[in-house]
């Protein structure tokens, strides 16, 4: 009897010890924002006022990608696609309302908005919990590894908004000039550092973080063309910088990658990898030993263009040490702009503006497949993340 006893108790305690993994481990998951008020259609931006505005939030934990929720929330294919950011123990996302429909000189059209939209990804359905209000027209931001601040890139304040985090309640505690118009915002694993995207100037700044304290360095570096969005390797030693070229369109001319060696002392510039015409989407994946880019490739073009296709294609790259060599490209759908990991690297998701879907592409190694088994959306994804590492 005493046997059984002791048997049951380690049967309990098994249970017990699965339930509060089962609890603490993240859901795996990836947001994609979605807007059809802004649509681009024969390469001219046109305003569909009755169009959708959603998020998406897409299950990874089974065989394959699933769309489990999607909210209603004002949210903009404006800015780069990193208007979305999710904490590393996936209990919140931020999403940023870049611009909203209002009156312009012309019109009726966009003007820049100043909110950041709070969502529980905890609740079941997720919700709203409400907004926080920051510079003009957010657009990409960042959160920290350890999940307790995060950064915005406001465009038409010339500002980086400092954001704290903690457990549901977040607040704007400060507000960094950058002198220029900055575009995205990206921190270092170790969370001491972020970089800065000046996209009209074609500079990358470095921010020094202190606790909540952060500053400019004025440390600029110099990119390609038009540096939209950018990324940084798990272990820190590399960022990589998407040049979009073209005013962030496409125009027909090849475009490149800038890698940067943040171990250096300052850190520099090592190399500018060709990619293809205006890589704009970049993640790292979580291993480390892929980036991807995807790139519009004249997918965004009038179809009379010289240089207009109507799919455009991501380029997947290897990271050995410091060197990054282009692999393979794979051709998509219109406008691939927006992409993620998922957090363990096993899939990459890619948004196709035009097509209003989502591709889905497994990776194994630095292999990446596409599955061909594309999520239909409700609206055209402009935007997409995953959790904060």
């Amino acid at each position: 009897m005493r046997r059984n006893i002791r048997k049951a108790h380690t049967i309990s305690f098994s249970g017990i010890l699965l339930l509060i993994l089962a609890l603490h481990t993240p859901a795996q998951i990836i947001i994609s924002g979605n807007d059809s008020k802004a649509q681009l259609q024969n390469g001219k931006l046109v305003v569909v006022p009755e169009g959708e505005q959603n998020v998406s939030i897409i299950d990874l934990k089974g065989p394959s990608p699933v769309v489990k929720a999607t909210l209603s929330m004002i949210n903009s294919i404006f800015g780069p696609p990193t208007n979305i950011a999710i904490t590393p123990d996936e209990s919140l996302a931020l999403i940023a309302e870049a611009m909203k429909l209002g009156e312009t000189e012309k019109g009726p059209g966009f003007v820049p908005s100043n909110l950041i939209h709070i969502v529980d990804l905890r609740a079941d359905p997720p919700k709203e919990l409400g907004t926080v209000t920051v510079g003009k027209q957010p657009s990409g931001l960042s959160i920290s590894p350890k999940g307790d601040m995060a950064l915005v890139a406001n465009r038409a304040d010339n500002s980086v908004s400092v954001l704290s985090i903690k457990g549901k309640e977040v607040t704007l505690i400060g507000t960094v000039d950058m002198g220029d118009s900055v575009s995205h915002v990206v921190f270092t694993p170790d969370g001491k550092r972020a970089l800065v995207t000046k996209a009209t100037k074609n500079l990358v700044s470095l921010l020094a973080i202190d606790g909540t304290n952060v500053t400019d360095t004025k440390q600029d570096l110099p990119t390609g063309i038009y540096p939209y969005n950018a990324d940084i390797t798990p272990d820190g030693s590399l960022a990589i910088v998407a040049n979009t070229g073209g005013s962030g369109r496409s125009d027909g001319n090849v475009d490149t990658l800038t890698i940067i060696d943040l171990q250096a002392n300052p850190p520099r510039v090592i190399d500018h990898v060709v990619v293809g015409d205006a890589p704009e989407g970049i993640a790292v994946s979580p291993t480390g030993k892929i980036v991807v880019a995807g790139l519009l490739g004249g997918s965004d073009a009038p179809p009379d263009a010289f240089f207009y296709n109507k799919r455009g294609r991501i380029v997947v790259l290897g990271i050995e040490g410091k060197k990054v060599t282009r692999l393979e490209d794979i051709e998509l759908g219109g406008v691939p702009e927006s992409l993620a990991f998922s957090p363990d690297g096993r899939w990459l998701l890619v948004g196709n503006l035009l097509d209003k879907d989502i591709s889905v592409l497994k990776v194994e190694g630095t292999k990446v497949t596409d599955t061909k088994a594309n999520l239909p959306l409700t609206a055209h994804p402009g935007a997409m993340r995953g959790r904060a590492r």
